[in-house]
């Protein structure tokens, strides 16, 4: 489709958005097509999204205007077709859509083609070569598939009886079994950065704009705090910037694309990008005039975007085991939200068990600064731990 900023519909035709859901994410984003007038169809069948033919059938079943995908995985062939009608957008591209689940060809377009700065790497299709790849690039050495969510499969390589295990989990790990994995040399940083970067067009044709950088980590397993603010000195702005501008811009379409960078003083590193927002990006349900779920619907239905944080914030997710009990009595969990609101300027959100998972909790909380910000979120998350 061309990038002219098509995307206005008569007033006779009611904008209609296919969405094809990726989880707790949709939910917020669904509301946020839902009121700028959208009428919204949420597919969570993932059996259907990643098979052409059914995918092909549902789209026209449902006749949307926007395609929009909110899971990798999505059979790519159904959305390259669907992109070639005249009165059908899909967002993210299906290019982009593609590379975000093809690890190998985005660390290649990043640094081969674009020339993005990132940690040395290299591909193993089997334990042989990546046991040729830990001899010959040292220890330590980080492990993941080529195709996952961040953090799944990945393992740091310490010695070389570690490689067997880490090549196993990153097989296991992968959203796809591509029996590939991406080894990387593992780079002492001082931050893990998401920036959000929003991409629109108009008349005037491609424009990027960014949110304030997110710092991110995972303190445990099945547990991630990001906050944003995280300042950077000028120069590493500068440079995350520049690297999310070129990776988003060499993607395409419209949205909220979530660039992942490492940060060590004043050097910036590529290592990711995903086209749409990421985990990390729930703190700006609190800290942003829009949330990055309002953005990239606006992006996407070529409306006017703002990035403006209105205060500093920060938020926990903690998945709860599996296995645990879900089940809690309302008088329990009325005295466990009442504990963890009343932390100030706190919020909580509570999903419920997905397959193969248990509980999710989802803490934010703003303050004057990101700092005070963390630390209430943490008591938030910490009171929410008794629901497990």
């Amino acid at each position: 489709m061309s990038e002219t900023g098509e995307g206005e519909t008569t007033a006779a035709e009611p904008t209609s958005v296919l969405l094809l859901s990726g989880g707790e994410r949709t939910r917020e984003l669904a509301p946020a097509f839902e009121r700028l007038g959208a009428r919204v169809t949420v597919s969570d069948d993932m059996a259907a999204m990643t098979d052409a033919d059914a995918l092909t059938g549902l789209i026209d079943a449902t006749g949307p205007r926007f395609v929009v995908a909110d899971a990798g995985g999505v059979a790519t062939d159904a959305l390259l077709a669907a992109a070639e009608r005249e009165d059908v957008d899909v967002f993210p591209t299906p290019r982009a859509l593609r590379l975000s689940v093809d690890g190998e060809g985005l660390r290649r377009l990043a640094a081969d083609e674009l020339g993005l700065p990132t940690a040395p790497f290299w591909f193993a299709g089997s334990v042989e070569e990546l046991t040729a790849v830990a001899q010959h690039a040292g220890f330590p050495l980080l492990v993941k598939p080529v195709a996952a969510v961040p953090g799944e499969g990945e393992s740091v390589v310490l010695r070389s009886d570690d490689v067997e295990p880490a090549w196993r989990r990153a097989v296991a790990g992968g959203r796809l079994s591509l029996h590939r994995v991406l080894a990387e040399t593992v780079v002492e940083v001082d931050v893990e950065v998401t920036l959000l970067t929003v991409r629109t067009t108009g008349p005037a044709g491609p424009t990027v704009h960014f949110c304030e950088p997110i710092g991110h980590h995972r303190p445990a397993p099945g547990t991630l705090e990001s906050w944003q603010p995280h300042a950077l000195s000028p120069a590493a702005l500068d440079a995350a910037k520049s690297i999310a501008a070129r990776i988003v811009n060499s993607l395409g379409g419209r949205g909220v694309f979530a660039v992942e960078l490492l940060v060590r003083g004043d050097e910036v590193y590529f290592t990711d990008v995903r086209p749409r927002p990421q985990d990390s990006a729930l703190v700006t349900l609190r800290s942003q005039r829009l949330s990055a779920f309002e953005l990239h619907a606006r992006a996407i239905l070529g409306l006017p975007v703002d990035t403006i944080m209105i205060s500093p914030g920060a938020m926990e997710i903690v998945d709860v085991d599996v296995d645990a009990d879900p089940d809690v009595g309302d008088a329990t969990l009325r005295a466990v939200l009442a504990d963890a609101l009343a932390v100030a300027e706190s919020d909580v959100r509570l999903f419920p068990a997905g397959e193969g998972r248990g509980r999710r909790t989802l803490s934010t909380a703003t303050a004057p600064d990101p700092i005070v910000a963390r630390d209430r979120a943490r008591r938030v998350a910490s009171a929410l731990r008794r629901l497990s």
